[in-house]
């Protein structure tokens, strides 16, 4: 099958609504190029010692958002409904770079299988190891190694949100605390959860995509027993409360959680919450105070942060 690959070459501050425009847009697959990835190559991750350097020779500097269309009649349409919304962008004040839209034509397998080179095993932390499905990688004493097949659209830890999470994770999961991982994708942070010996994990996406890969990836670790992972509108589809909650979305959603989140943490409870913008890190710790939390620590990496708070009593 033929396919088009529309490509946007856009900031990493930009890269979600980008690939918001492309999914309004009815495109299935979405793959995403940031150099700020392979940038941990500078922070001493000696996992990424894997990766094939010529990689980096051919990046753009910035991020590039790619999309993929079946091939047919309307492709010109709908690129031309993505080049306008990316260019009304600005005008929610978000700075999109170059903004430049361009489609080539691929085949189905080039794509499907081409952005597997980019993911290769990683130790974000102290001990998680994010290892794909198709490399091999050799634990050593103390590790714990998450298999991980994320699909295109999905995370697959790469990025420095995921990353902050899992470090925040390694601090605070423990065999006593059910952990609620809101927004899962390919449920990488549920899993580690269960990992990390979590009593439960509870994941929850909006897309049933996500929600797919994520029980995939659950059965793939061997944690099916300790996960749970179910479709619905974030908190909509829980009940009772937890002990631990890991967010990792955007700092827009995560202001608006603010107000009901201790009907889902107990008192005690930790919420750890990421996919935060550093221009908007004030915006969301100026709305947990206001839902009464306790802001524990805000760390940040590249031009993200993760912002760790507490539910007072206990």
């Amino acid at each position: 099958m033929k396919w088009i690959e529309v490509s946007v070459k856009t900031t990493t501050a930009a890269v979600e609504a980008v690939a918001n425009v492309f999914y309004d847009a009815g495109v299935n697959g979405v793959a995403i190029e940031d150099p700020r990835d392979l940038q941990l190559l500078d922070r001493g991750v000696d996992a990424w010692e894997l990766v094939d350097e010529t990689l980096i020779d051919n990046y753009f500097e910035g991020a590039v958002v790619k999309g993929y269309i079946p091939d047919s009649p309307e492709v010109a349409g709908q690129v031309d409904l993505i080049r306008k919304a990316v260019d009304l962008l600005p005008s929610f004040g978000l700075d999109v770079g170059v903004g430049e839209v361009t489609m080539q034509p691929v085949d189905e397998e080039d794509w499907s299988e081409a952005w597997k080179k980019y993911f290769k095993p990683q130790k974000p932390g102290n001990c998680i190891v994010i290892k794909p499905t198709w490399e091999a990688y050799q634990a050593v004493k103390g590790e714990v190694v998450l298999e991980l097949d994320p699909g295109m659209a999905f995370g697959t830890g790469t990025h420095e949100t995921t990353i902050l999470c899992l470090q925040e994770l390694e601090k605070h999961v423990d065999h006593n605390k059910t952990v609620l991982d809101i927004g899962c994708g390919s449920g990488i942070l549920a899993i580690a959860a269960a990992l990390l010996g979590c009593k439960k994990a509870i994941g929850v996406d909006l897309d049933s995509m996500a929600v797919e890969i994520s029980q995939r990836n659950a059965t793939l670790n061997h944690v099916d027993d300790s996960v749970d992972i179910r479709h619905g509108n974030l908190m909509d589809v829980l009940d009772g409360k937890a002990e631990l909650m890991v967010s990792n979305i955007i700092a827009e959603i995560i202001v608006k959680m603010c107000p009901d989140v201790t009907q889902y943490i107990i008192p005690g409870g930790i919420w750890i919450a990421s996919g935060i913008i550093k221009e908007k890190v004030s915006v969301v710790e100026k709305a947990m105070i206001s839902a009464g939390l306790e802001l524990l620590e805000t760390r940040t990496m590249g031009e993200w942060a993760v912002i760790t708070a507490a539910v007072p009593g206990k």
